[in-house]
């Protein structure tokens, strides 16, 4: 009977031990799922790029609905990707097929061994939120250390509007909060079959800068560029800010050359 009665005693404290013990997983649980979501939603607002030695960076860019794209100096990659734990899990990857140089295909050659496995280890580092670094480590162990640059959609806090700018080869002396040179645009206009339906008549100084956007002074072009509203700017700066997405059109202009 003495036995009887210590086991419905302990039975309480056994019953408290198991419950701390499964609040414990749950916590953990809490925090691994609170990490994998800050984990999948810093990853979707920086582009990460990483210098191989060739002109132009390896660079990864994570949507929010799941897709990589991996620009490299010659084809561009692609894949579908999601965060398990302190792993980066991707699909097939899939590619454009250009012939490049050896320099540059051995930038794709990285790339491929970064991703091969379709799960790479990575880790964050957080310290700078302007410039954090992804540390991801390829199929032969070595580590590559990519530094971030926040997304516009980030950086100003909404989703951009796409416009069409004609840019003209020449750009004119203005005057905005200081003298400067501007460009010289035109808006255009496309109907959802890709045909032009407008162009301004006129062109117009352009007292902004295009993010990303390179001048050519023996080019007519016409990009494509993402317009950010920014909230509350300054007395002297533009309500917008944009962004180069990419060149729509470009024609070299005869005698410029």
């Amino acid at each position: 009977m003495k036995l009887k009665f210590l086991a419905i005693a302990l039975f309480p404290l056994t019953l408290a031990a198991c419950q701390t013990a499964d609040l414990q997983k749950a916590g953990d649980l809490a925090v691994s799922v609170l990490q994998q979501q800050n984990a999948n939603k810093t990853l979707a607002s920086y582009q990460w790029s990483t210098d191989t030695g060739v002109p132009k960076p390896l660079v990864l860019n994570f949507s929010d609905d799941n897709r990589l794209s991996i620009s490299t100096s010659c084809n561009t990659m692609a894949s579908s990707w999601k965060v398990e734990s302190n792993i980066i899990e991707t699909g097939t990857l899939m590619s454009t097929m250009m012939a490049c140089s050896g320099d540059l295909m051995k930038q794709e050659g990285i790339a491929g061994q970064i991703f091969e496995n379709g799960k790479t280890a990575f880790k964050l580092n957080l310290n700078d939120v302007n410039a954090p670094t992804l540390t991801l480590i390829a199929k032969d162990g070595t580590p590559y250390v990519f530094t971030g640059k926040m997304t516009p959609e980030t950086k100003y806090q909404t989703q951009g509007e796409t416009i069409f700018l004609e840019v003209s080869p020449e750009t004119k002396k203005c005057t905005g909060v200081a003298p400067q040179t501007c460009l010289q645009v035109r808006e255009v206009k496309y109907a959802d079959n890709g045909v032009k339906t407008q162009v301004d008549k006129d062109w117009t100084l352009f007292y902004n800068q295009i993010e990303g956007f390179e001048h050519r002074p023996n080019e007519r072009q016409i990009i494509r560029v993402k317009r950010y509203e920014i909230k509350n700017p300054a007395a002297d700066q533009s309500k917008y800010a944009y962004v180069y997405d990419m060149a729509v059109e470009r024609e070299a202009i005869k005698g410029s050359l």
